[in-house]
């Protein structure tokens, strides 16, 4: 009965963000190794992992909360597409990588883990990865990639904020939709 009760326990309790992070990375490696990798596949195995609502949300700022719905919903999916795009382009192309997991650091529903990624025998670089949950018991997912300590997330703030400054919202949600186009067409095999 208590053999029962622990199993239960450990088997109900959420992965840390260090497990999400090793398996996100392990089934990205795996399907990008495979041969006839595709976009599609990619992206459903980055979905599992990372959350791009919550990337697109906190790189648009303030900007967010002046958005209706649908204006939400439109940049998100915008983004969203953009972001899968390139990221699944990059890890299709890149070859085997080898990863070495740092330390993960939690403080309440935030949290870092560091690692170090070799691609194809060349240097070595620090890769960290931001997660959060929404709640003591939701799951971690990841919603920023730190690479040589530049953070996506704050080249997206930065890059946003020159375009809505010159643009506005409309022209900077033509902007990403084009680069996504742009992206979806050249991942056409």
């Amino acid at each position: 009965m208590f053999l029962t009760l622990v199993t239960a326990v450990l088997l109900s309790a959420a992965p840390s963000p260090l497990d999400v992070v090793k398996t996100g990375s392990a089934d990205v490696q795996k399907i990008a190794a495979s041969k006839g990798a595709t976009v599609a596949q990619l992206s459903e195995a980055v979905d599992r992992f990372v959350d791009f609502g919550e990337l697109s949300r906190r790189a648009l700022g303030d900007t967010w909360s002046k958005l209706t719905p649908a204006q939400r919903q439109d940049f998100s999916a915008t983004m969203e597409g953009l972001l899968r795009a390139s990221y699944a382009q990059r890890a299709i192309g890149q070859g085997k990588s080898q990863v070495r997991y740092g330390e993960q650091s939690i403080e309440g529903n935030d949290a870092r883990v560091a690692t170090t990624v070799k691609i194809n025998r060349g240097e070595a670089f620090p890769v960290d990865y931001k997660l959060y949950r929404a709640n003591d018991k939701g799951d971690w997912r990841i919603y920023d990639v730190i690479t040589d300590e530049v953070s996506l997330l704050t080249t997206y703030q930065e890059q946003f904020r020159k375009i809505l400054a010159t643009k506005g919202f409309d022209g900077l949600l033509a902007t990403l939709k084009s680069k996504r186009a742009q992206l979806e067409k050249a991942a056409i095999p």
